[in-house]
């Protein structure tokens, strides 16, 4: 089963998280992901453990304090396909893309002079 592990400290390695969980079973996989931009930790990861385990793990981890945090610890959820923390294009808008200010019409002499 894949668990959801929020509300990591961003000091968190992969080894902690696994000694954690491995105090309730065997411990198949640990994985943080990190922004592909800064590299830092995003606060988050999945464990996987097998399924009966992972029952007894979330249940005595929810709640469990890790470096002054609470930790969120539930069954996690299958994105569906296609889902992801990117926007369509590259997210964002580097560069401008519009928006309130972004020229246009209102130039000239009408106007009242707010732009």
């Amino acid at each position: 089963m894949k668990i959801y592990v929020g509300n990591l400290p961003f000091s968190a390695t992969e080894t902690q998280v696994r000694d954690l969980f491995a105090a309730h079973g065997t411990v198949e996989s640990v994985a943080l992901p990190s922004d592909r931009e800064t590299g830092r930790p995003r606060g988050f990861g999945f464990v996987e453990m097998p399924q009966a385990e992972a029952a007894k793990a979330i249940e005595a981890l929810n709640g469990f304090s890790l470096g002054g945090r609470q930790l969120r610890v539930n069954e996690a959820q299958d994105r569906p396909r296609g889902a992801g923390g990117g926007r369509p294009g590259g997210g964002g808008r580097p560069g401008g893309g519009g928006g309130f200010r972004s020229g246009g019409g209102g130039g000239g002499g009408g106007g009242g002079g707010r732009w």
